[in-house]
């Protein structure tokens, strides 16, 4: 039996207990194995890149909070020995680390936890599969403003951001809707802060299949009836050009004949002009030469008329040919999408049912038709002026609108075609009320469920989105992403991944807590809901006495503590349900 170790008092009760459970999924260990070109004086390069998880983990806004605070992170001990380190380093030891890490090695430690996270992200696959019987995806775009006058940051553009135009960068990211934990990151990109939506709705999905290893069967049936009706659109073109081409070619055919005898004219004229004078003849409003003159200039005349049709119809023409020129590469670009989605789904032996829900910056008309292709089920609401406005000329003072929520009314449309749109639409038109003023909006939707039947829970289900939204709040306010803690691009790119990884991380916890203490706060007691800014602002620094275990630890909170009077008994162990042999082979983790 190991000899009782004395009780040590810790500032950060939940940093102990995360580092306990950091341990238990291995995350201490794997980093430590990557390698770093960085020597170590005091303390080792893995220590700061792990000191560096922990201040995010702790919500700490700036870099130097791990040592300038009112209870330093980097002084307790109890929180370096949780996480199995002998110390921790100064806030200036972590920066430079930081700022010299290559971008190879920030990929090496996100491989790491993408290796973590995968046998708890295949379990939550497994489980909403089994529930719902699909995935449900959320994709959205977020700013990350740095000071409009800085030079030190790399890639930054300036961009829309909150209220107004800033320097900065735009994050890409994507969730996926997890029957255990609510909201599970699965990928975050950064982008320049001049980045727009509209542009990123292909990564977006892609980074879903990628991080799933699951796609659902691709739509070739709908896309080959899109390619012969492009075909034959592009036919009616054909026709149309040579049909001008014809008439280009009579109109210059034309020309000619009236230059020809506009030469002859103008001979004629010369000739009587030339006689006139040598007989010395008055030229009278009738006489021959009167009659030469006026003909001259009814061919000329004839010659300007045809010469404005013909460059009419020769502009006529170029617009056409142009028309073709587009319409050829649209058909070859979907051909070329045709063929890739053949062998996709030849491919796919376990092709799934799922759900991607994006806002109205993704919405083109483009971005909608390849989500329709790609086989996905689709929530959103057009770009722009898409759609709006022509659902609004079809309302009037007795068309029946729908309560859908408190200061809400929607209209729909089963089925919809539109004459710029290849696929039929659901679309329902929203009515909202902000004090006097009514504003509009609209939804659109493809898939199999029928929601122009029940309008209130399209309308939920759609603003049920809000979850990325509430998720890059979290990510912004609770784990301090409104301010980036460094300015090279690996370390930028490792915040960015380690955020993430932290919301995952915070919940998985929860669900580990919640197997084996039972005095857990009531509002920790749901995974999917865990109140991770309590956890992460409050607790992470409350004082507790740590009483350390062969097998973990445990963590009595102080009086002076808002959990006063609780304990928490923590062991280093977790079980995680392993995908079935099928599924694992199906759930292919992309390195």
């Amino acid at each position: 039996m190991s000899e009782k170790q004395p009780d040590t008092l810790t500032h950060h009760a939940m940093l102990v207990a995360w580092g306990q459970f950091a341990q238990s999924i291995g995350m201490i260990q794997a980093i430590e194995f990557v390698a770093l070109h960085q020597k170590t004086v005091e303390h080792s390069p893995q220590t700061k890149i792990l000191e560096f998880f922990v201040a995010i983990l702790a919500g700490l806004p700036h870099l130097q909070d791990l040592s300038r605070s009112a209870h330093p992170i980097d002084q307790d001990q109890a929180v370096a020995k949780a996480w199995l380190q002998a110390g921790w380093a100064d806030y200036s030891g972590v920066s430079r680390t930081l700022s010299g890490i290559r971008q190879s090695e920030a990929d090496q430690i996100v491989h790491v936890l993408q290796q973590i996270t995968y046998p708890i992200l295949a379990e939550e696959v497994m489980q909403a599969l089994k529930r719902s019987g699909r995935l449900v995806y959320d994709g959205d775009l977020t700013d990350r403003s740095v000071s409009n006058t800085s030079t030190s940051y790399p890639g930054v553009a300036y961009g829309h951001m909150g209220d107004g135009l800033h320097l900065g960068y735009q994050a890409a990211m994507v969730s996926l809707h997890s029957p255990t934990y609510g909201r599970f990151w699965l990928s975050v990109v950064d982008h320049p802060g001049d980045t727009v939506s509209c542009t990123q709705a292909e990564a977006l999905v892609q980074a879903a299949e990628t991080r799933t290893g699951l796609r659902p069967l691709r739509r070739t049936d709908l896309l080959c009836v899109r390619i012969r009706t492009l075909e034959a659109e592009n036919r009616q073109i054909q026709d149309d050009i040579a049909v001008r081409q014809k008439a280009l070619a009579d109109s210059q055919a034309q020309r000619a004949e009236i230059e020809s005898q506009l030469a002859q004219q103008q001979e004629t004229l010369t000739k009587s002009e030339a006689d006139y004078q040598a007989k010395n003849r008055p030229e009278r409003p009738y006489s021959a030469l009167a009659k030469a003159r006026q003909k001259l200039v009814m061919w000329q005349g004839r010659l300007a008329r045809c010469e404005k049709r013909a460059a009419q119809q020769e502009k006529q023409l170029q617009v056409h040919q142009q028309q073709e020129i587009i319409a050829q590469m649209r058909i070859a670009r979907l051909q070329q999408r045709l063929q890739a989605f053949e062998a996709d789904n030849q491919s796919n032996p376990f092709p799934i049912q799922a759900v991607f829900r994006i806002d109205a910056g993704f919405g083109t008309r483009e971005n909608v038709a390849w989500l329709i292709e790609m086989g996905y089920e689709v929530y959103t609401k057009p770009y722009s002026d898409w759609l709006t406005p022509r659902l609004k000329l079809e309302t009037n003072p007795q068309t029946c609108w729908i309560r859908v929520g408190s200061n809400a009314e929607m209209i729909a449309w089963k089925h919809r075609t539109f004459a710029d749109f290849p696929y039929p639409l659901d679309v329902g038109l929203e009515r909202f009320y902000t004090g006097k003023t009514q504003r509009f909006g609209t939804l659109i939707h493809f898939g199999q469920d029928p929601v122009t039947t029940d309008l209130p829970t399209w309308f939920h289900h759609y603003n049920a989105r809000q979850t990325i939204e509430a998720g890059i709040k979290e990510g912004k306010n609770v784990f301090a992403m409104h301010h980036l803690k460094v300015r090279s691009a690996p370390a930028i790119f490792l915040q960015e991944q380690f955020a993430v990884f932290a919301a995952n991380f915070v919940r998985w916890a929860a669900r580990w807590l919640r197997e084996q203490c039972p005095q857990l706060p009531d509002s920790w007691l749901n995974s999917a809901h865990p109140g991770v800014k309590v956890q992460v602002l409050v607790a992470a620094h409350t004082s507790a006495w740590v009483t350390w275990q062969d097998q973990g630890c445990l963590l009595r909170f102080t009086d002076h503590s808002l959990f006063a009077g609780r304990s928490l008994s923590v062991q280093k162990q977790w079980a995680v349900q392993l995908p079935l042999p099928f599924a694992q082979n199906l759930l292919i983790f992309d390195g």
